[in-house]
């Protein structure tokens, strides 16, 4: 009989842990567990539940990592300012926005927040305030949207944001953010409420309202001017995103009905996910990146504090070996 050494010139390790960043195909003995390991990597993507977020809301924005998340704002019968941070495991309140409100945009990191956008409940209530978050609190911005809008798409970091679409009235309006003020740019091919997700220089619109129609139009901006790509292959609106221009993440939203759907897009087009949000909703907030994304908060017919975890397809994956 073929021995492991024979075959892989090495023995197998007898470790008292599993290692902490092991290689696709590594095996190794725990003698803690007494069990025998191998990883692997995952053939397609999955939802995993989290814990749960303190404040259940929807309307709300997202921003940062998987694993260093920010979640902003939100509606939860009435408007909050409430911000969360996620550390991959779980939520911790931190301190309000000055303007609490609904419908917003966000972008950076969890250190380096951005929140611009929303409606505040006010007359007319599209709101044109910004505000720049430094991993403990919020600070208001001098620099307002041109714009005031609520449902708008938003991505980049915090010295350079890009703002677009949203409503009242199906805009196009583009701004960019330098980290004080805001500068009109191009606007998107098709006017609606829209989710964004990428950078300022490579910014990605995805599906939305046109009002009254649901559309599946995705659109990707280069710093200057958006060009029309592929569409989503489920029309939907108040849906959520994560990721960058060239691999990006879109999941939830409502077609008619709420839809946990979730679809991958590799700078062309879009591929549907076998895999659905274990919780289907509309208007979660989304963070993180194609392969680990996060989807948090939105509303079924209540407003939700769920919270999941994307893990994409490729990623490794320890499985105890079973003898007999």
């Amino acid at each position: 009989m073929s021995e492991y050494k024979g075959i892989k010139g090495f023995s197998i390790q007898s470790l008292s842990a599993d290692p902490a960043d092991p290689n696709i195909g590594q095996v190794w003995y725990n003698s803690t567990s007494g069990s025998w390991k191998v990883t692997s990597a995952t053939t397609a993507g999955s939802w995993t539940s989290g814990n749960n977020m303190n404040t259940a809301r929807d309307n709300l924005a997202g921003a940062g990592l998987q694993t260093a998340a920010l979640a902003i704002a939100g509606y939860t019968g009435s408007n909050t300012g409430a911000t969360e941070e996620y550390n991959g495991t779980s939520w911790t309140n931190s301190n309000s926005m000055n303007t609490t409100r609904r419908g917003l945009a966000g972008a950076g990191t969890q250190t380096a927040g951005l929140a611009f956008g929303g409606y505040d409940g006010g007359v007319p209530g599209a709101s044109t305030a910004t505000e720049e978050y430094d991993g403990n609190s919020w600070a208001t911005s001098p620099g307002s949207l041109t714009t005031g809008r609520y449902g708008l798409g938003g991505c980049g970091i915090q010295t350079a944001a890009l703002a677009f679409g949203g409503d009242p009235g199906n805009l196009t309006a583009t701004e960019e953010y330098n980290g004080a003020t805001w500068a009109t740019s191009n606007g998107l091919n098709t006017g609606r409420r829209v989710q964004g997700t990428g950078t300022q220089t490579a910014g990605l619109a995805i599906g939305g309202e046109t009002a009254p129609a649901n559309t599946g139009a995705t659109e990707e901006y280069n710093g200057t001017s958006w060009t029309n790509s592929n569409p989503l292959n489920t029309a939907r609106k108040n849906l959520a995103g994560a990721g960058i221009q060239t691999a990006a993440l879109a999941f939830g939203g409502n077609v008619p009905p709420v839809t946990g759907a979730t679809e991958e897009y590799d700078g062309i087009s879009w591929t549907t996910s076998p895999v659905s949000l274990n919780t289907a909703r509309e208007t979660p907030g989304g963070a993180g990146t194609q392969p680990a994304a996060l989807a948090f908060g939105g509303a079924t017919t209540v407003v939700v504090a769920a919270t999941e975890e994307w893990t994409g397809a490729g990623a490794i994956q320890t499985k105890t070996i079973t003898v007999s």
